[in-house]
């Protein structure tokens, strides 16, 4: 049987990435595994803040996309950083309350918002047309971790 390696450092970059098709279990499925990562490296402070951002960016894509997204969770101590990707090339735009109309501009835009109140950083790009015909865009947030590194987890434990 062969060994198991030791597990990271805190301080080690780490890379995971979850494509789901649209379908509406799809952002449910990426919080649990986004928990389950951020617990077993030792970033609960995080969890729930890149859960809900994560869940409102998943949402809009399974909403708003005509096809499959992604979910990239990518740590660079002491910052984790959530990139969603998906088909659709439009970039949301930003919540623009008026008098007039209130009511229909709470249904849009409130995830921006959610990422300039609770992100640390936060941006995104359109993707250009892919030699087989998908482009699309890419949203993305950090969150920086704060205090000493936790004490490293044996593998089999997470």
């Amino acid at each position: 049987m062969t060994p198991f390696p030791p597990p990271l450092l805190f301080t080690e970059p780490w890379e995971y990435e979850l494509r789901f098709p649209r379908d509406p279990r799809g952002p449910g499925i990426v919080r649990a595994t986004l928990r389950a990562v951020l617990t077993a490296h030792g970033l609960r402070e995080l969890i729930e803040r890149a859960a809900l951002l994560t869940s409102e960016l998943t949402t809009n894509s399974v909403r708003y996309s005509d096809n499959w997204a992604s979910v990239r969770l990518l740590w660079m101590h002491p910052v984790l950083r959530i990139s969603v990707t998906d088909t659709n090339p439009e970039l949301p735009e930003p919540l623009k309350p008026s008098a007039e109309s209130v009511s229909t501009e709470l249904e849009k835009g409130r995830g921006l918002f959610m990422l300039d109140v609770l992100a640390d950083r936060w941006g995104g790009c359109a993707i250009g047309e892919e030699p087989f015909g998908l482009g699309g865009k890419t949203l993305w947030f950090e969150l920086s971790c704060g205090g000493p590194p936790p004490a490293p987890v044996p593998a089999l434990a997470a």
